[in-house]
């Protein structure tokens, strides 16, 4: 595809100078930061929700700590799994060892923060690396920007130089600010694209353990001394 007086835009990326390609050079390093989060944590949500969905759905059939342990071990290497088994351990360490043993109004207030706790860092993991999404689509237009400037600005040096003031005198400056702005759209886009579904993910995935965490406090209460 030929465009702008014959040049190709390849041609054009070549020509510029290299304040131009090094803006270039670092919209296609974010472009690649941002595709490479959003597919690994895409693929990490997707599994982590159908775990929780299931999790969510033994869970409410529970009746008993030891229906809690079971399923926990029936589903082992999962995330919910792993929820249930931390809060449990910590559990099992204030009764001394033992789940049938009753603990008292102190013990039960550590065990909720603990289980707050649980979640926090579970959705601090959750919501790891997608800050990258927000910052390259808040940055990638400003980086377009300064290209569009950098572009004009050389336009301007040209007729400077030549005294002329003709379509091939500016050509190669608008082109690098155009070239430098449709670079930035077409990270900044995409990105503020992908950040915004993760986040939903992330919002519904919070929801589902918390429904986890609310099921298991109310099995636990069996334990809560009078």
């Amino acid at each position: 595809m030929n465009i702008f007086s014959g040049n190709s835009l390849w041609q054009l990326v070549y020509q510029s100078d290299a304040v131009s390609k090094f803006v270039l050079l670092i919209l296609f390093g974010m472009s690649v930061a941002c595709w490479a989060v959003f597919i690994g944590k895409l693929a990490l949500l997707h599994i982590k929700e159908r775990q929780f969905r299931n999790m969510n759905k033994n869970a409410q059939r529970a009746k008993t700590v030891t229906d809690l342990v079971d399923i926990t071990t029936t589903a082992r290497n999962t995330a919910p799994s792993y929820f249930i088994a931390k809060n449990l351990a910590f559990l099992k360490e204030l009764s001394s060892g033992s789940f049938g043993q009753k603990i008292d109004s102190y013990d039960w207030e550590l065990l909720e923060r603990n289980i707050d706790n649980s979640i926090d860092a579970m959705l601090a993991h959750n919501e790891e690396y997608i800050a990258i999404l927000s910052s390259s689509a808040a940055v990638a237009p400003l980086l377009g920007l300064f290209g569009t400037v950098w572009g004009l600005v050389h336009s301007f040096m040209r007729i400077s130089e030549t005294q002329v003031a003709d379509i091939a005198t500016i050509a190669p400056g608008i082109a690098e600010a155009l070239i430098t702005t449709l670079a930035g759209l077409i990270v900044a886009i995409p990105a503020l694209i992908m950040f915004n579904y993760l986040h939903t993910k992330t919002r519904a995935l919070e929801h589902s353990l918390i429904l986890l965490a609310d099921r298991m406090t109310f099995i636990l209460q069996q334990l809560r001394g009078r």
